[in-house]
């Protein structure tokens, strides 16, 4: 493992052993996940000793696990090491939770599921422990954790501070965070002082002469290890230098040759196999030796301090101890090693991984095996351990054609769990290779990315588009619709040129079925105005009818952007509760980022609230930037127009995204927020300042949709700030293109404009035509339009006639929580001659958005376990929040929950499943 604990203790680390102690002291009352880094030998692995030690002390249960660089082709396998415990918890699962852990453990032949519900599965498993004694999970090495381990235990520690549990990591620096997020503190450990480095140095070798203690002083630099190893290493003659790594492994292999030839091919087989099991290396190495070697032979490698041996687990000292030993061994040798573990091992996977890694020459035998344990991979859901057996397995095909289809399809993996590194090198292999026209179509897809890779926007939709096309005269349809659904979400997030938007719709009006619902989606971002009529009438077509999950979501998505909300949140309502269901938090935190903005621009405020806070979470868990700017956005301006001060913070970074990956769309959603947050504090010229940039084509922030969003913001910002001129040619475009689309949020907009702008004599008029349309389900837009009747009433001298539409739209502010516009009816009914009183606040306002989703869920009837997993939380965070909600409302049961949110907050619209 790490530092020699009983030579360098823990000298220096006063800091990090009171922080970790804290909060094992404060695990009952909070949970937490810390990270610990820093540089090989800096005494992480001793830390984590400390910390099990500590733990054990205070009576608290520690789990533990340990990443292993040969294990990161087997998913699960070090979050199987950690659960190990905890099995026999299993049955008390959930059944949908059970049978997603036994399938990713390889307990069943049932493919893995997606991984965030084996996330909830494992969460709750450990919950479930901690509520018994807590628990403290302790991880080193997880820089070499399998991806599917990374990622749920990354999942479970964003959700830990209501739970008796503490998490504590450590890596070593030059790998990306295995575990990251706002929830995750993070240690970094400093190399020693000087004095703590007198201290360690003189425990290791007190017979050190003074020049010989100053050398090695320097030459350790601090380094924990290297002041325990280094006064060991026999001085080098050869002169070469060396970085303080190497003449650690150095150090590590120098004892090497003294050992028995038996203990040395033992060793090799134990640092090429990494699991650790001595009974395993054992029998490889009496393999590899022809006679038998016992566990006799470790005794001289334990005396010299390479390895410890505890039960039937050999462990090395440190893992440059088995890097070193790697090194040292010739190729011959470790291929002789490989195969004597490939004739040893439990599991086909291990066997045929070691047969891969002796092969120096082309095996298709090997490579057909390998293909087949990417697989099985997949199937239990580790994409990442698939896409290295399909890149060795490609390595190792003779056919030039077979290996570039390998390659193309461990690429395509690669892409999937998002390394676009690893996507680039098998791009460049594969292009040297005499690739069929068929295989260059993928390239080509992969190469650009399938929906948010927004670098060239042009050319990556015209490139899309004709692979698109070729696949629909090949009869590849669903890989058609696939490929114009990327090119087409281009033409949202940015804007690729009239000539290739043309093109596109082209082909997709050609190659597909226009009666689906998924082609109804691609329609929409192509050409939401163009075929707004056509998009209209189906989808309010198939809005009775039943549509099973995907088509829900489509069919919300192309609501929201043809600009129907009310219609698109049903859509979206609908789809969560399949999404939910089947653990697919990807598109969960999707459908719930869309139905949020949707939610906000009809003006229902709590949803709007409840659907960005979980859509930001979720979009965090599966790494969504874009999702998560559209949260940030809604965030904000429903803080705003609920009362908050200052939301700029929140905008700022969903500008930072939409810029980071050079979006339009969200720089458009930002203007919009922008706009509507100093309209909500009545500062119409910074309204007019950030909205009028969405009708400028060389603006970052330009777009044609967003802008057909906002045109009643925009009149009403322009009237007020003496822009009226400037605003009416722009409101003169967008009545073009409303005679071409029914958009209900651009002919609203556009009728509460023409009020806005008109002359005294037809102003009458206009705001009865506004006023006539059916507003039911735009509670917002219909009491703005209120306010500015009863205000437009009220200045023509007509004051009790302005009374009964300022006190609508305070009424419909009031209960939407618009504070601010509630303020400004109130000020104009006064000005009428009317005095309301004052707004009470209701007490569900003080809660989180969080908080609110659970008392809705709560008020419903659904149990603490249903509600958390419904929302992937564990049932233990569940009920802290409903701890903190019933002093808030006033309550002291369950049974009180619906009354005192409200009827209309206690409808909740985040779907019934319960996993």
């Amino acid at each position: 493992m790490g530092v020699d604990t009983a030579t360098a203790g823990l000298v220096g680390r006063d800091p990090e052993i009171d922080a970790l102690d804290r909060l094992l002291r404060d695990v009952r009352h909070r949970g937490a996940a810390v990270l610990v880094r820093g540089e090989a030998g800096i005494g992480k692995s001793a830390l984590l000793d400390h910390v099990c030690g500590a733990a054990a002390e205070r009576g608290l249960r520690v789990l533990a696990t340990t990443g292993v660089e040969s294990e990161t082709t087997l998913p699960f396998a070090g979050l199987h090491q950690l659960a190990r415990p905890l099995l026999g918890r299993l049955p008390a699962l959930p059944a949908p939770q059970r049978r997603a852990l036994k399938a990713a453990f390889g307990m069943t032949d049932d493919a893995a599921p997606e991984l965030f519900l084996i996330g909830l599965a494992a969460l709750t498993l450990i919950s479930d422990s901690a509520a018994d004694q807590p628990v403290v999970l302790v991880i080193d090495d997880a820089h070499w954790l399998d991806r599917p381990s990374a990622d749920v235990l990354g999942f479970v520690a964003r959700r830990l501070e209501s739970e008796a549990v503490v998490m504590v990591a450590a890596q070593r620096d030059g790998f990306p965070p295995a575990l990251a997020g706002p929830a995750v503190g993070e240690h970094r450990l400093e190399r020693l002082d000087r004095r703590s480095a007198e201290d360690v140095l003189a425990r290791r070798a007190p017979q050190l002469e003074p020049a010989d203690r100053r050398r090695l002083l320097a030459e350790a630099a601090g380094n924990p290890l290297a002041l325990v190893e280094l006064p060991l290493e026999r001085a080098r003659d050869d002169g070469a230098p060396l970085t303080l790594t190497a003449r650690l492994e150095h150090a590590f292999a120098a004892r090497l040759p003294g050992l028995p030839d038996a203990t040395r091919d033992l060793l090799l087989v134990a640092a090429l196999e990494d699991e650790g099991d001595l009974g395993e290396a054992l029998a490889a190495a009496s393999t590899l030796r022809g006679d038998e070697v016992t566990a006799d032979a470790l005794t001289s490698a334990v005396e010299v301090g390479l390895v410890a041996a505890d039960g039937g687990k050999l462990t090395f000292r440190h893992p440059l101890v088995r890097h070193a030993i790697r090194q040292r061994a010739t190729l011959a040798e470790r291929q002789r090693a490989h195969i004597a573990l490939a004739g040893t091992l439990r599991g086909t996977d291990r066997q045929i991984w070691h047969r891969a890694a002796a092969a120096d020459a082309p095996d298709d035998a090997v490579a057909a095996e390998l293909e087949d344990a990417a697989a099985r991979a997949q199937r239990r859901g580790g994409v990442a351990a698939a896409q290295a057996a399909l890149e060795r397995a490609a390595r190792l095909t003779a056919d030039p054609a077979e290996r570039a289809r390998r390659y193309l399809r461990a690429a395509e993996l690669a892409f999937e769990w998002g390394r676009p590194d690893v996507v680039d090198r098998l791009l460049r292999q594969t292009a040297v290779l005499d690739v069929p026209a068929r295989e260059r179509a993928r390239m080509t897809v992969i190469r650009e990315g399938f929906e948010e890779g927004i670098r060239d926007v042009r050319a990556g939709t015209r490139m899309l588009t004709d692979v698109a096309a070729a696949a629909a005269v090949d009869g590849r349809a669903d890989q058609a619709l696939g490929f114009l659904r990327a090119a087409a979400l281009r033409c949202w997030w940015a804007e690729p040129g009239a000539e290739a938007r043309a093109h596109l719709l082209e082909v997709v009006e050609r190659a597909l079925d226009p009666d689906d619902v998924l082609v109804l989606e691609v329609l929409s971002y192509v050409a939401p105005f163009d075929r707004g009529a056509l998009l209209h009438e189906r989808l309010r077509a198939v809005a009775d009818g039943p549509l099973d999950t995907a088509r829900a979501q489509a069919a919300g998505e192309a609501a929201s952007v043809v600009g129907d909300f009310p219609l698109a949140v049903g859509f979206l309502t609908s789809a969560l509760t399949g999404l939910r269901g089947d653990g697919r938090l990807g598109l969960l935190g999707r459908a719930l980022a869309v139905q949020a903005w949707s939610a906000l621009n009809v003006g229902r405020f709590d949803l709007a609230a409840t659907a960005a806070d979980e859509a930001a979470r979720l979009s965090a868990d599966s790494a969504q930037p874009l999702m998560g700017a559209v949260a940030l956005v809604v965030q904000s301006v429903v803080a705003a127009v609920c009362g908050a001060e200052d939301v700029e913070e929140g905008l700022a970074e969903a500008a930072r995204l939409g810029l980071q990956v050079d979006s339009n769309a969200v720089l458009a959603g930002v203007q919009f927020a922008r706009g509507m947050v100093a309209l909500d504090q009545g500062l119409h010229q910074a309204a007019w300042d950030q909205l009028v940039r969405l009708s400028d084509p060389a603006d970052p922030a330009h777009h044609p949709v967003v802008r057909s969003f906002a045109v009643g913001d925009l009149v009403e910002a322009a009237v007020h700030s003496g822009h009226r001129a400037e605003v009416e040619p722009m409101v003169a475009d967008l009545e073009a293109i409303a005679a071409r689309t029914p958009s209900p949020v651009l002919h609203i907009g556009l009728r509460y404009g023409r009020a806005l702008l008109a002359s005294e004599d037809e102003a009458e008029e206009l705001f009865a035509a506004a006023l006539a349309a059916d507003l039911g389900p735009w509670p917002f837009a219909r009491a703005r339009l209120q306010l500015a009747h009863g205000a437009w009433l009220r200045r023509c001298r007509r004051a009790a006639e302005s009374r009964a539409p300022l006190r609508a739209a305070r009424d419909t502010f009031d209960a939407l929580g618009a504070a601010a516009w509630g303020d400004r009816a109130r000020q104009e009914l006064r000005a009428s001659g009317e005095q309301s009183r004052p707004r009470t606040p209701e007490a569900r306002e003080q809660l989180s958005p969080q908080e609110l989703l659970i008392a809705q869920l709560a008020a419903e009837g659904l149990t603490n376990r249903e509600i958390g997993a419904r929302l992937y939380l564990s049932h233990r965070t569940v009920g802290t929040h409903l701890h903190r909600i019933f002093p808030k409302l006033g309550i002291t049961s369950r049974v009180a929950l619906r009354a005192a949110i409200g009827p209309e907050a206690a409808r909740s619209t985040v779907g019934a499943t319960v996993i």
